[in-house]
């Protein structure tokens, strides 16, 4: 049976343009796999603590050498670490906060680079396809002023291939606050035709994901 996890980490639960394309992906890969098994983390309603000195230390003892304390910080990273594992795909949605991603986004990926088990690309993760969604307030694609601050995407790609040895692949719209922001009115149109892009772009990697999951 195929496994989707499905992250979320933008603040706002509604009005939220990053958890609408992650929303359309999902669609797509119910709509393969209605049989199939979708983990959905919402690192905002749930959010999942910075590491801490014992969840630090605990993936450098053995498991029967840990304190009680080691024990339990180490429960919540081996409950992230297996669904990331069992996962036959991933999709990350994620907004821009001040430049990056969110620090529970952040939390998450800590919580999950183990060495000895996922840094470097080990077996359990290496290869495994996640899918990054992302929404910017204005804009910063290539080629624009504030291209050299997009620390969003950039971080992510880097990250999740460099630490763990996933293939990233990244839909991203921007402008997202020009409804809301007057300043901004002149970007309305272009914001509405990237979401709508980036809203099609979405659920069709949701369904080459799916159909992936089942060529598997």
């Amino acid at each position: 049976m195929a496994t989707l996890l499905h992250i979320d980490s933008s603040a706002l639960p509604g009005n939220s343009v990053s958890r609408e394309l992650t929303a359309a992906f999902a669609a797509e890969w119910r709509a393969a796999h209605p049989e199939g098994t979708v983990i959905h983390r919402d690192l905002a309603a749930a959010p999942v603590p910075h590491l801490g000195e014992a969840a630090i230390l605990a993936a450098f003892v053995p498991a029967d050498q840990r304190t009680a304390e080691q024990q339990a910080a180490f429960a919540l990273r081996e409950e992230l670490l297996t669904e990331l594992e069992q996962a036959d795909a991933v999709v990350i949605g994620t907004p821009m906060y001040n430049f990056s991603v969110p620090s529970a986004l952040k939390a998450w990926i800590d919580h999950v680079v183990v060495a000895g088990r996922t840094l470097g690309g080990a077996a359990t993760v290496a290869g495994k396809p996640v899918t990054v969604l992302a929404a910017r307030g204005g804009g910063y694609g290539p080629g624009s002023p504030r291209e050299e601050f997009e620390f969003t995407t950039t971080y992510l790609e880097k990250a999740l291939t460099g630490l763990l040895g996933v293939t990233v692949d990244t839909v991203a719209t921007e402008f997202t606050l020009a409804r809301i922001n007057p300043a901004m009115a002149e970007f309305i149109d272009t914001a509405d035709e990237l979401k709508a892009q980036a809203l099609k772009e979405s659920a069709l990697k949701g369904r080459a994901a799916a159909e992936a999951a089942t060529a598997a």
